[in-house]
């Protein structure tokens, strides 16, 4: 199956989802309790669509005064809760308690709710013939201009691009590219993880224009069965960034042989690659 066909059919079962066409099991809520979902909406300017935010903070957060990275997430309804979430959870907040205790690794995660319909124009930049027009700079520019503003004023963060990351799978991770290529003055580190490179191929136009700083940490993540090109297409995106003499020490790529496209896969994967893109080796 093609990559354009798999994700088709993703938007199918999703909406006979929501329309409760299909039944699904019973699920309870997950949510760990150090993630809160803020009452506050955010509206995206020029848009003019509200969002919630679903904030994990450390399980220490309330009895230090310490200040903490941020790690920005896109589809935040799939990342603390199974409840809320599509087809199951990243358990985020589940990975970064143990990592926590056993690694010492504490972050703030921000998990921004997708738009349902309007996901697939908000998370790319570049329009499609099949999708329609391109929304990708104004959500970023929702991001970085409303969000983290936010963030680093009711939250103890560390602000500086250097403590600043991004994260996210399919559309997510097409996005998360776009915006540490875009924004490198804002983010430093982008997990990148089945990234939707066949929605476009002006990603790769684009990242020949605007090469990311050597210092900034990219990790990219594919499945074997995940649809037809996104392992190639993945491989062309980092031999691109190899090949603008990005050090390879801050670039990681990973193919994982019999994974498929699904939060069950990422969740798997998400400690390992959290672990190396926040490491200060």
């Amino acid at each position: 199956m093609n990559s354009k066909i798999w994700t088709l059919v993703t938007l199918i079962l999703f909406a006979m989802t929501a329309c409760g066409e299909i039944e699904e099991a019973p699920r309870q809520p997950s949510a760990q309790a150090n993630v809160e979902v803020l009452t506050k909406s955010f509206v995206i300017p020029g848009l003019d669509r509200e969002r919630k935010l679903r904030v994990y903070v450390p399980p220490d957060y309330k009895a230090t005064e310490k200040h903490y990275p941020v790690l920005y997430m896109h589809d935040g309804q799939n990342l603390f809760d199974d409840l809320t979430s599509f087809v199951g959870e990243w358990k985020i907040d589940e990975s970064l308690n143990k990592l926590a205790k056993e690694n010492a690794l504490e972050l703030i995660v921000v998990g921004i709710d997708n738009g349902g319909d309007k996901r697939m124009n908000e998370l790319s930049p570049w329009e499609n013939s099949d999708f329609g027009k391109a929304e990708g700079e104004q959500y970023l520019a929702f991001i970085t201009d409303v969000i983290k503003p936010f963030v680093d004023a009711n939250y103890r963060t560390k602000p500086q691009a250097e403590f600043t990351a991004i994260m996210g799978s399919s559309m997510g991770g097409l996005i998360s590219h776009y915006a540490i290529h875009q924004r490198p003055d804002v983010f430093s580190k982008a997990g990148i993880f089945s990234p939707s490179y066949w929605f476009s191929e002006q990603v790769f136009a684009f990242t020949s224009e605007k090469p990311v700083p050597d210092t900034a940490r990219l990790y990219f993540l594919v499945g074997t069965e995940e649809g037809e090109n996104m392992v190639s297409n993945m491989e062309k995106m980092v031999a691109l960034q190899l090949g603008q003499n990005h050090p390879e020490r801050h670039l990681r790529s990973k193919v994982v042989k019999g994974a498929e496209h699904n939060e069950g896969f990422w969740s798997e994967e998400f400690p390992e690659a959290i672990l190396w893109l926040f490491s200060n080796k």
